[in-house]
């Protein structure tokens, strides 16, 4: 029998909930998101729980995002599956955010896509020195979700803008200058400190543990970065780097060189989602915006071929198409925001019972 892919345990007063596909940098699956969603919910009531700790197995890290293999499959068979795994996983997302107990996220190793909507709205958000976070999304076709287009676009100035549009993989400095997590730990103290947590309020426990904070690249290049991802269009965004890359700024010349091999579609939508969601009220806004977004790109051409390229041939050569900024419509940008009608997603994040449901 496989062994379960999420494991929960109380320990002391604390509940771990452990994501166990190590081979797979615990890939976040539908069952795993519902199985997480269920424990949350029952653990939220539990008196004998007072705070909960996320975690991954293994060594390489908390979640490398969600399984877009099974994506790629349903996509191919036409199901229904992924739309039911984001409702869930929103769901999920939500429900953490406004967890009444503290929520420990434990974002060592890799922390991507899927994985920084189960850690980056807790309440307590602790990063490694071997953390590698970020939305890569834009690498498959896709746009930020779970989430991450309400985080991103509240980061100091335009850095949000940025790493989405690139989908680097970003270190421990960044994560914490963006507002994805709150403190820098260290790996190597990481089982001292959760065996403290059985015990010991974290708010109690982290000082002891907690590093000081290192420079932040990102808040480093806030005057450049400011100005030319403010531009109202990604050509204008990558013309304004094109002319920082030619008075010799090696950081922009790397950004034009990265975002020339994004999908163009998933550029427009990833800009588009963040300034829209810069002016919404909360974070299920934003939840459901994605998921207007994410069932668009469904029957898109660019998601299926980005993973394919990625996850799957790994041939890294996604043939897009459009193939270029400029032959991308605006109509069909738009289009992408429009209402689901009956299929649209409503969260209500007083409701822990509708989170649960």
């Amino acid at each position: 029998m496989d062994e379960a892919q999420i494991l929960s345990e109380v320990r002391g007063t604390l509940g771990v909930i452990t994501l166990n596909r190590p081979r797979a940098v615990n890939a976040l699956t539908a069952g795993m998101a519902a199985t997480m969603l269920e424990t949350l919910g029952a653990w939220a009531t539990d008196p004998a729980v007072s705070q909960v700790l996320v975690r991954g197995s293994g060594e390489r890290g908390l979640c490398a995002g969600g399984d877009v293999v099974a994506i790629h499959r349903d996509i191919a068979a036409g199901g229904t599956e992924t739309e039911d795994f984001w409702a869930t996983e929103y769901r999920l997302n939500s429900l953490i955010n406004a967890y009444p107990k503290p929520y420990i996220a434990y974002m060592d190793g890799l922390v991507l896509g899927g994985g920084v909507g189960i850690s980056a709205h807790g309440s307590h958000r602790l990063v490694t020195t071997r953390t590698r976070s970020g939305m890569p999304e834009t690498t498959i076709g896709f746009v930020p979700d779970v989430g991450g287009s309400y985080l991103l676009s509240r980061a100091p100035g335009e850095t949000g803008t940025h790493a989405a549009l690139t989908g680097e993989h970003l270190g421990a400095a960044e994560v914490l200058y963006l507002g994805l997590a709150d403190h820098l730990i260290d790996f190597a103290r990481a089982e001292e400190l959760f065996a403290e947590l059985e015990r010991t309020p974290v708010d109690e426990a982290l000082p002891g543990f907690v590093l000081p904070v290192p420079a932040s690249n990102l808040e480093a290049w806030r005057p450049w970065l400011d100005e030319t991802y403010a531009q109202k269009e990604v050509e204008d965004i990558v013309s304004a780097l094109q002319e920082l890359a030619g008075a010799g700024n090696s950081e922009a010349e790397y950004a034009v060189t990265t975002l020339a091999k994004k999908s163009p579609t998933a550029l427009k939508l990833t800009l588009a989602s963040l300034r829209r969601a810069r002016d919404l009220g909360s974070l299920e806004e934003a939840l459901e915006q994605e998921y207007r977004v994410g069932l668009r790109l469904l029957g898109s051409s660019d998601f299926p071929e980005g993973i394919r390229a990625q996850v799957i041939d790994k041939d890294y050569a996604p043939a897009w198409n459009p193939a270029t900024l400029a032959q991308v419509q605006q109509d069909d940008i738009d289009a992408c925001f429009a209402s689901l009608g009956e299929r649209e997603l409503k969260l209500n994040p007083r409701a822990l019972s509708d989170a649960v449901e």
